[in-house]
């Protein structure tokens, strides 16, 4: 059984207090998982390939190679083969402009001085991406076995967003990853989970279940535990990468660094990027500039009342187990900025001159124009269909805001009405047209759902109510909008509330794996009953069925269902027209279900099955689903 949210909470909590008192028993006991996994891994690949070298030797010394020996060592490659697959771990090369010495000297000095100070691995690569972000990657060219190229991932906003100290903060946080022993100790635990995770996935692609049986029960248990653990691990590395980053920078440059990362993201998110998306209202191309107007745009700064606001609102949050980063809150007390609760936290001073100015000096103007036309390009397809698109929605949205002048909308119209206002003229334009769609028809789930969303966007705790309506007359909508109002009330810091709708997603979720795999196969003991479906969905099936002239009869039923049963999942069973004189063999079974599933529309969940054949798999299907009343839907 899968380890719960809340279970791994616990294990979480009180791993961090043991950490926290004995590291080294701590790292010891991780270090021992990480053995343990690996050894159970070898040690069923050895019984493999010990059973399959015995089989071998015993069908050389008896020179009998029947049938079923030789399928039984089939059986024993497969797993075999995935195996030793899996164990190379494959890392993709990450995606960026590499830079040069040439191109950025004052850049790769700095990088030179502070791989040098922390005793960090120099980097083969320097990547310059356009993220508001920093990283540094460590890609194993052995697989499992290291040999390790160094990538320092830089994205040209962040560099644009912050002074050459606070980067240097940030470049320090990410080295100090790299730093030490502990970074070797990470990267390690690192490739043993994706080791594992590459076996796992493998295994249940190839679809062989005997193969899986090996793993199951043992991974069940131990890729949660292992997750806890190291978990615990990496929140603990990103505590001393702050540390690395207080002693080369200052703890006044890595606390601002923090701060005003948060501040310049919200300053694109709430302005930049709205503002650009609006043009495509006006003009069939994207932006030619959209990097060097960005970096002109980050050389501002929100004002005073917003970046309050929002450093306020950050504050609020709390660490959790979503992600292995601590709070914002949590940091700048590590990082001591912060030594009280009551304290008010003072904003960084503007950035007048930026990382980017002092360390690409005259390349910037170039590197700026790269991404400027590499975006250009890039989007330029996706922007011309959204033009296509806003200038139809405007002709409708114009059309039926005449047509209410002078009549009322349909229950349909009202609804495009809404929802096309809020992609036209914004949200808070659309919720007086939303809530008049409610009075009208209040089971339609999808606008109490939008009208949710946009209330607790604008910190209003009503959209509680409607997004639990919403999910309350849709299970679609769960998942997310618990989602929505976990952190909606985390920011309200009502964490006991939050906690409840974490709890609540996290049974859905589990909910739909049974519904998922309730839904995935099918057994002698499941139970079907009639289709349910109006007479016109059926003759259009009929229809399409009479086009083939290799079908004989046709059964459609419902599966009796646990969960979700408000999902139907229908089964259409086919009996083929074969002739005495030929030949039944699985390439013609394959040929005519790739026609059936790929030709023919289906009502819903649907799943196709061959009721005749050729090892005789699906007989039994065929003598339940005749017992059912008007099951036959087809007959040539």
């Amino acid at each position: 059984m899968a380890m719960t949210q809340e279970q791994f909470d616990v294990l979480v909590g009180g791993l961090e207090g043991f950490a926290g008192k004995q590291p080294g028993s701590y790292k010891l006991r991780v270090g021992l998982l990480a053995a343990l996994g690996y050894a159970y891994i070898f040690l069923i690949l050895a019984g493999l390939i010990g059973l399959l070298s015995l089989l071998v030797l015993i069908m050389l010394l008896s020179h009998s190679f029947n049938v079923y020996t030789i399928k039984f060592a089939i059986l024993l490659l497969i797993p075999t083969f995935i195996i030793l697959r899996s164990l190379w771990v494959t890392f993709p090369p990450p995606i960026g402009l590499p830079l040069t010495r040439q191109e950025a000297p004052r850049l790769f000095a700095l990088v030179d001085e502070l791989t040098s100070k922390l005793q960090a691995p120099k980097f083969h690569h320097i990547l310059l991406t356009n993220e508001l972000n920093a990283a540094v990657m460590q890609r194993p060219r052995l697989g499992l076995f290291g040999w390790q190229q160094n990538y320092l991932i830089v994205g040209l906003p962040l560099m644009q967003a912050l002074s050459q100290s606070q980067f240097r903060a940030v470049l320090a946080h990410e080295f100090g990853h790299l730093s030490g022993n502990h970074s070797r100790f990470a990267g390690w635990i690192y490739r043993v989970r994706k080791t594992q995770e590459q076996i796992w996935q493998r295994l249940h692609q190839s679809g062989q279940h005997g193969s899986s049986v090996l793993f199951d029960r043992f991974f069940n248990w131990y890729i949660p535990f292992f997750s806890a653990y190291s978990f615990v691990l990496a929140r603990i590395n990103e505590y001393e990468a702050d540390r690395c980053a207080a002693e080369l920078a200052g703890s006044k440059n890595a606390a601002e660094a923090l701060i005003n990362i948060q501040l310049k993201v919200k300053l694109l998110e709430s302005e930049f990027w709205p503002s650009v998306e609006k043009q495509v209202y006006q003009q069939i191309e994207p932006p030619a500039t959209i990097f060097t107007n960005m970096s002109a745009a980050l050389a501002n700064s929100l004002p005073l009342e917003s970046a309050n606001r929002l450093v306020e609102q950050a504050l609020k949050l709390k660490t959790n187990n979503s992600d292995t980063h601590p709070c914002l809150r949590d940091r700048l007390y590590a990082l001591g900025y912060l030594t009280n609760k009551g304290q008010e936290l003072p904003l960084p001073a503007p950035v007048k001159i930026s990382a980017a100015q002092e360390l690409l000096g005259d390349t910037l103007n170039k590197l700026n124009a790269y991404f400027d036309r590499t975006w250009q390009q890039e989007m330029s397809t996706h922007w011309r269909q959204k033009y296509a698109y806003i200038q139809e929605v405007q002709k409708k949205l114009e059309a039926l805001e005449t047509k209410a002048q002078t009549q009322a909308l349909s229950p349909e119209e009202a609804w495009e009405r809404a929802g096309w206002t809020v992609e036209i003229k914004g949200e808070s334009a659309a919720i007086p047209l939303l809530r008049e769609v409610l009075i009208t028809e209040p089971d339609r789930s999808e606008a109490s759902y939008t009208l949710g969303s946009i209330l607790l966007r604008q910190n209003d705790p009503d959209g509680i109510n409607y997004i639990e309506e919403a999910m309350k007359k849709d299970p679609e909508y769960v998942l997310e909008g618990c989602d929505l109002i976990y952190y909606f009330l985390m920011q309200q810091e009502k964490v006991e509330e939050a906690k409840a709708y974490q709890k609540r997603s996290e049974a859905h979720y589990n909910l739909i794996l049974l519904a998922q795999q309730e839904r995935s196969n099918l057994s002698e003991k499941d139970k079907f009953i009639h289709h349910n479906l109006p007479q016109a969905t059926v003759d259009r099936l009929r229809q399409q069925l009479s086009g083939y002239p290799q079908i004989k009869e046709v059964y459609l039923v419902r599966k009796d269902l646990k969960y979700f049963p408000e999902k139907p999942f229908y089964i259409l069973g086919v009996k083929q027209q074969i002739p005495w004189y030929r030949l039944h063999i699985s390439d013609r079974d394959g040929e005519i279900m790739n026609k059936l599933v790929s030709e023919i529309e289906y009502p819903n969940l649907t799943s196709v099955i061959l009721l005749n054949d050729h090892n005789g798999y699906n007989k039994p299907f065929e003598k339940k689903m005749a017992k059912i009343e008007k099951a036959c839907i087809y007959r040539r």
